[in-house]
């Protein structure tokens, strides 16, 4: 976010602001892709849902791993551009080194929150074995439903991540075009 997207995007604000929007644009039309991918995985069976893709990714070889990874990055990397434009939209009329400070800190702040959560959410069955295993009673109960909810958890946010890949594309998009 800092070594590449806060200068480019700085600079471009700064000498060629009308290319921020279809640049935007672009990323919508990414997400809007890859929302589309997951459903047409859902609809044709070439998902992780089908029963040949049920091996976890880290068994399935290093080439597989890496696409993921990859992918995730690329993903990571386009959605924090998409917010870091959005919010400069926001302070384009501010002088150079206010759109600077003002996006470092949205890019902070975007950081702790989503890494955060992603963090959180990976270690739950962890928290929940551990409470589980260390306890009786309501703690312990309380240990098993997180490790049996995380599956359903997993699965909810997936659903919901597809659905907002395609409405945040969707609307940038449409805002684009309205702008262009």
């Amino acid at each position: 976010k800092f070594l590449f997207i806060l200068p480019a995007i700085l600079v471009l604000s700064q000498f060629v602001p009308w290319i921020l929007t279809p640049l935007l644009m672009l990323g919508g039309l990414y997400l809007s892709y890859e929302g589309a991918e997951k459903i047409w995985e859902k609809v044709s069976g070439h998902g992780k849902d089908n029963p040949k893709n049920k091996t976890p990714v880290a068994l399935q070889g290093g080439d597989q791993e890496k696409g993921m990874t990859s992918g995730a990055i690329r993903t990571d990397f386009i959605l924090s551009a998409e917010i870091m434009v959005i919010a400069l939209n926001q302070v384009a009329s501010e002088p150079l080194l206010s759109r600077a400070i003002i996006l470092i800190v949205v890019g902070i702040l975007v950081t702790i929150g989503v890494y955060g959560v992603v963090a959180l959410i990976v270690k739950m069955d962890d928290i929940g074995l551990a409470l589980a295993e260390g306890g009786e009673g309501f703690r312990s109960r309380f240990g098993q439903g997180l490790v049996k909810a995380m599956p359903k958890v997993l699965a909810a946010l997936s659903a919901i991540g597809m659905i907002a890949m395609l409405w945040v594309g969707g609307h940038i998009l449409l805002v684009g075009v309205d702008e262009l």
